[in-house]
């Protein structure tokens, strides 16, 4: 019996779509609004899904307190608040679209949990616009 869990979270970040080996017009072309030089930000939401079977001692699937708190120091403090193409490392050299900040933090995540758990994140952008990964 395997269930799910989930938690939700929150970063403001700042971000310019471009590929460095294009000149602005292309980048323009492609990009569009998200070209600006000046970059421009998103309220981002993400959901962390973990699935698993209950532990018979806890009756818990992961604790949610632990999961606040690895999303807290592993994703919100990297990237709330930064521009994610000057303010990170994560991103020196790959482009921010919400699909390769998806799996950036699924990566990140990933690493700190227990292999036997499957890990889903979903990325709101937008209200509209949104991504999920699952390591697939």
């Amino acid at each position: 019996m395997k269930v799910s869990i989930c938690r939700i979270a929150h970063f403001n970040a700042a971000h310019r779509l471009y590929n460095k080996n294009w000149d602005f017009e292309k980048n323009q072309a492609v990009f569009g609004k998200c070209n600006n030089p000046n970059y421009h930000g998103h309220n981002y939401k993400i959901e962390i899904w973990l699935t698993g079977a209950i532990d018979p001692e806890t009756g818990y699937v992961y604790d949610l307190g632990k999961l606040k708190d690895l999303v807290k120091a592993e994703v919100e403090e990297r990237f709330d608040h930064k521009n994610l193409n000057l303010d990170t490392i994560e991103f020196k050299d790959l482009n921010p679209t919400a699909e390769n900040i998806v799996v950036v933090i699924w990566n990140i995540l990933r690493a700190k949990l227990a292999t036997e758990l499957d890990l889903r994140i979903k990325l709101f952008e937008t209200e509209r616009n949104i991504v999920e990964y699952s390591g697939n």
